[in-house]
């Protein structure tokens, strides 16, 4: 399954997705980012054989910037959260710099910093940068199968029909899903018969 189609799933049983933040003021409110789908499969999991949804990921206020980043920034400096965009050259250019020119924006960078501020952490930019490298040399363990194609591929299962195959299986397992998890509002039409 998509992400779209695990989230499909989600929504109607409240199993959280999106990712929270907390804002110095005690509102919390949901960011445009969204956890990774092992996150999320395992909190379907959990809410297949506990019937709990879990508490979606949050990050403390207390590394929640809503303001832009300084102009000049160190490696000591802490990479706060809504500081890493690529419109903050500044952000880039010192990343750069702690990298030997080998950083690249990048699914991998943004993994590495939602693990550090969904952990509460704000790492300083060194940290950050030592953390990038370490985990580009082993991206094949952190950017898995979405993938799902690159799978298919490794077992020669991929072929000009591999799409209606994955939605075949998606189709599937998602009426396996509604069968044994059906969503509240689906019961309750059930149960009002």
């Amino acid at each position: 399954m998509n992400l779209d189609e695990i989230r499909g799933f989600c929504f109607p049983r409240g199993i959280p997705y999106k990712i929270v933040a907390k804002y110095a003021s005690g509102k919390i409110k949901a960011t445009k980012d969204t956890d990774r789908k092992p996150i999320v499969l395992a909190r379907v999991r959990r809410y297949l054989t506990t019937g709990e949804v879990g508490q979606a990921s949050c990050i403390p206020a207390g590394i929640v910037r809503e303001e832009k980043p300084p102009a000049r920034l160190g490696p000591g400096d802490r990479l706060y959260y809504r500081w890493y965009a690529k419109e903050h050259e500044g952000v880039m250019r010192l990343l750069r710099d702690l990298t030997a020119g080998r950083f690249q924006d990048g699914a991998v960078a943004r993994v590495v910093a939602m693990a550090f501020w969904t952990r509460g952490q704000a790492p300083t930019f060194e940290e950050f940068a030592r953390s990038w490298m370490k985990a580009k040399t082993e991206q094949h363990r952190l950017l898995t199968p979405e993938y799902a194609y690159l799978t298919d591929v490794k077992h020669r299962r991929a072929d000009d029909n591999w799409k209606a195959l994955r939605t075949a299986k998606a189709k599937s397992a998602l009426k396996t899903l509604a069968r044994i998890a059906p969503s509240p509002a689906a019961a309750a039409r059930r149960l009002s018969r």
